[in-house]
Formats: C-alpha cells, sequence, structure tokens
C-alpha cells in the first residue's frame, strides 16, 4: 500500500500540476475496490470529438500506473473525422491547431478520473474508466469534449446557476443477419451490417410490443442499472425496432458521461446478443422512424431553488424566458452540436413529432422547445427536442449552456409562443449540415464563448465530412439518370 501511496504521490500527473490530495485519495481508494472486484482488465477511454469511447485496455496491474502518470494515444485520434480519416494536416509544419502541437502524429495525455470507473455485468471482469484529456506538456486541449464541457459548467456556476437535466433517448435495435467480417466489408467506414426488424412498429407503447421486446429491454435496463445509470423507464418508441429509455435527471457532466456509457453499453450488450444496436437518426431501412434526443433542463440558483418555477400559468419566470429566448435566437448555429451528422436533417420534417423551425411552446410536440411549467411543480422545465441521439453529450451541453447563457446576459425576450409549430413564417432549422457549418462558422457568440480555437477545429472537421458526402455517388442519382441520358 506504502508504494501505491508513493506513486500517486510522485507521478508524472502531479509533476505536470495535474494532481492534487484529494485525487490521489481517490487513486488510491480506486486501485484497492478494483482488486476486490477481481478485475483483470482495465478499459481506459475517452470520449472523442464524436462522442465514441476509444482507449487503451490495460492489465490490471497497470492501474496504479495509469492513475499515476495518465496514458498517452496518437493525437489524431482527435483529428478523424466519422470515417476514421484524419482530416488535419500532420506531417506538415502547421497541423491547423492553434492551441497546441498536433504534429507529427505525435501523442496526447489522457488523464482517467476515478469517479467515472464502472465494473461491466457484461465483462465482470473488465471496467471503465474515462479520462480527460490533454496535450503531452499536460495543458488543457480546449476543443477536447470533457474540457470543454467543464468549462461551460465553470462559466454557468459564475453567473450564479446550475442547471439540471433529464434525457429521454431514442435508438434502434435490429437482428443481424450475418457478421459482415469478409474482407470487402472492412472498408472505411465499415459496410453496414444487413439487419432484420425485432418487431412491428407503429404501435406507441402498445404493452403486446413492450412484452416481445422485454427480453432485450430488460438485459438493457439490468446492465445501465448495475453500472449506475439513472434510468427510470423503458418504452416502445413509434418505429419498428425502436426503443427509448429516460434518465432521471443530473448534472450536465454527470448526464454527459451517463450518454456516452449508456451508448456504448447498449451497442456492446447487443453485439454479445447478435444484434445490432444504432443511435443513427434516421436508418435507411424500410419502415424505420427517425430517432430523436430530448434534453430537459432547467436552472437552479446558489440555494437550490428551481428558477424556472413559474408564479401562476400565464407565462415562464423572466429566467426561463430570457434561457429560451437565448436557445432560440443561437438555435440554426447551435445545430452543428445537436445535429452533427448529414443524416440528422432528414429528421426535421413537419408532422413527425421533431421540429422543423425555430420556436417553442407549451407542452406542444412539435415546437424546438417544449415548455413543461406549473406553478408549484418542482419539476418545471423546458424540453429541447432539436438533438439527434448520435451527437456529442458534451458538445450539446456546452452549447446549450451557451446559448442559454447568453440569453439570461442579455435579458432576451422570447418571440410569442407557438400553437401551430408547422405553420407560419418562423426561421426554419438548417437544411443539412452544410447550412449548419456555415452558421456554427459564423456564429460570434459560440466564437467569444469557446473560442476561435474551438470553432475552427469543428467546423473543419465536419467540413471535411460534407464534402465527402457531397463528392460519393447515390443510389438516386443512378436511378434518376442513368437509363434516362
Amino acid at each position: 500500500m506504502r508504494r501505491d501511496d508513493d506513486r500517486q504521490m510522485s507521478g508524472k500527473l502531479v509533476r505536470l500540476g495535474l494532481g492534487s490530495a484529494e485525487r490521489t485519495e481517490a487513486a488510491l481508494a480506486l486501485i484497492a475496490r478494483a482488486r476486490e472486484d477481481g478485475i483483470e482488465t482495465i478499459r481506459v477511454l475517452f470520449a472523442d470529438q464524436h462522442g465514441v469511447l476509444r482507449g487503451k485496455t490495460l492489465v490490471a496491474d497497470r492501474l496504479g500506473a495509469a492513475l499515476a502518470d495518465g496514458i498517452t494515444v496518437p493525437s489524431t485520434l482527435l483529428l478523424k473525422d466519422t470515417a476514421g480519416r484524419t482530416v488535419f494536416p500532420v506531417w506538415s509544419d502547421d497541423s491547423g491547431i492553434a492551441s497546441g502541437p498536433m504534429q507529427g502524429a505525435g501523442d496526447i495525455l489522457l488523464v482517467p478520473d476515478p469517479e467515472t470507473y464502472r465494473r461491466l455485468p457484461w465483462a465482470p471482469h473488465s471496467a471503465w474508466l474515462l479520462c480527460d484529456v490533454h496535450f503531452s506538456t499536460g495543458a488543457p486541449i480546449p476543443f477536447a469534449p470533457r474540457t470543454l464541457l467543464a468549462r461551460s459548467v465553470s462559466r454557468l456556476a459564475e453567473a450564479g446557476f446550475d442547471m439540471v437535466a433529464g434525457l429521454e433517448v431514442e435508438f434502434h435495435v435490429f437482428a443481424q443477419d450475418a457478421t459482415d467480417l469478409d474482407h470487402t466489408d472492412a472498408t472505411m467506414p465499415p459496410r453496414p451490417p444487413a439487419t432484420r426488424a425485432l418487431a412491428p412498429g407503429y404501435q406507441l407503447l402498445t404493452e403486446v410490443l413492450y412484452d416481445r421486446l422485454e427480453p432485450v429491454m430488460d438485459r438493457l435496463r439490468r446492465a445501465a442499472a448495475e453500472i449506475g445509470l439513472p434510468v427510470t423507464s423503458t418504452e416502445v418508441e413509434m418505429g419498428p425496432s425502436q426503443f427509448e429509455f429516460t434518465f432521471a435527471p443530473a448534472a450536465p457532466m454527470v448526464h454527459a458521461d451517463n450518454l456516452v456509457m449508456f451508448r456504448t453499453l447498449v451497442k456492446e450488450v447487443c453485439a454479445r446478443e447478435g444484434l445490432h444496436a444504432t443511435f443513427m437518426c434516421r436508418p435507411r431501412v424500410e419502415n424505420a422512424a427517425s430517432s430523436g434526443w430530448h434534453l430537459h433542463q432547467s436552472l437552479v440558483g446558489r440555494d437550490g431553488t428551481n428558477l424556472f418555477i413559474p408564479d401562476d400559468g400565464t407565462g415562464p419566470t423572466a429566467i426561463a424566458g430570457q434561457w429560451i429566448a437565448g436557445l432560440l435566437a443561437h438555435a440554426r448555429e447551435s445545430c452543428l452540436l445537436t445535429t452533427p451528422t448529414v443524416n440528422g436533417y432528414k429528421r426535421y420534417q413537419p408532422y413527425q413529432l421533431a421540429p422543423d423551425r425555430v420556436s417553442w411552446g407549451f407542452d406542444n410536440r412539435g415546437a424546438m422547445i417544449r415548455a413543461l411549467f406549473a406553478p408549484g411543480d418542482p419539476a418545471s422545465r423546458i424540453e429541447n427536442r432539436i438533438a439527434e441521439p448520435a451527437a456529442n453529450p458534451y458538445y450539446v451541453f456546452a452549447g446549450q449552456i451557451a446559448a442559454g447563457l447568453c440569453g439570461v446576459e442579455r435579458a432576451m425576450v422570447p418571440p410569442p409562443r407557438t400553437e401551430t409549430p408547422y405553420a407560419g413564417d418562423g426561421d426554419t432549422l438548417p437544411a443539412t449540415l452544410g447550412e449548419a457549418i456555415d452558421a456554427f462558422e459564423g456564429s460570434a457568440m459560440f466564437r467569444a464563448g469557446f473560442g476561435d480555437d474551438v470553432v475552427d477545429y469543428l467546423v473543419r472537421l465536419k467540413r471535411a465530412e460534407w464534402e465527402r458526402y457531397l463528392a460519393a455517388l447515390s443510389e438516386w442519382e443512378q436511378a434518376e439518370y442513368f437509363g434516362l441520358y
């Protein structure tokens, strides 16, 4: 035990100024707990720019060293698009990253957070450990997802507020017809698997369908509960093989960690059962419904009081109105964060329980922001229905905080609420990822709140993805022109 103490108090992270007495105590407690749990391997992970967990697996004897010294991974993991292509010029003198060294595919440093340790019920000899990401010098990487959200939460706290968030996440689970492991399937990105539905759809919340899907629901629910995720309900959603899980309220960083863990849990548990789970917004399979991620949010003051509880039923509180106004004013430029894929914009269609324009309304599921206020109701909140479930939750929360806080700081007034969210002359949401990129790139608010380096990084990353999409030949083009001309 003494050797563990010495290692933690004299390791690389302490020398780089990234240690503390509290962290040393937490690290020692974690080493003891992992031993008690009989853990053989630790999956030391970080959420990348796409909200995907990546990292290395260490044997349990190396846990102490990882907690004391961190571990290194190639910096290019932060520079890749969704196909795994490095889109920054790392072999040139200028990598395109102003805030720190990224040339030569050198190392970045993963700093484990002992509070994120989770023993995996589907692999009980293994555990997860999430990390913050730093340059090898110990300096923070401003566009690293956890770092950006931590800064945003601190800024909100400095203004006298904390956010409370609740999650509703939709996704699909399909039967998988084949393993798709032929050499010809090993493309970049990999060839999508062939799938079948587990149950017919368009029977929202039907008891008989729930019973049919309960074995899968139970497997996922139990795994989530065993790693401490606060699941409150498991539901049959609208489409075939479409699920929804909801989560109890928590702080933004807690729920951002929860969501990346939940998405990974679902995919890993389902894969072990021969199933394919996807959080893709609108899968290209017959009769599929679009999936959304509905983000509930409210603000509490320093005394813990919910600042969204109205005094009467006539409208939102001043703070709630300002927060709504900020979210609406910056909705279009926020879409790069809430809807970061080409596919996600195909959900923004009228009469599909998804927004297609910038609006808010009382308990209106067609509006972008659904207000759920009632005098005396401690759960008074808003529900932002704009995001897709594939979004990086750290970036989503950071964007919501930046936009909402801008509304509060400038005492913005929300527009009149809507009763007809799919009608009128209100601003429409971006129709494509390309429109969203342009809006985000030109956002003075995000450049002031996040910094130019973060904005330029995300723009370059997503523009590479958008340009690949534009260059790809589609089945529509082949059907439309190949025989006609």
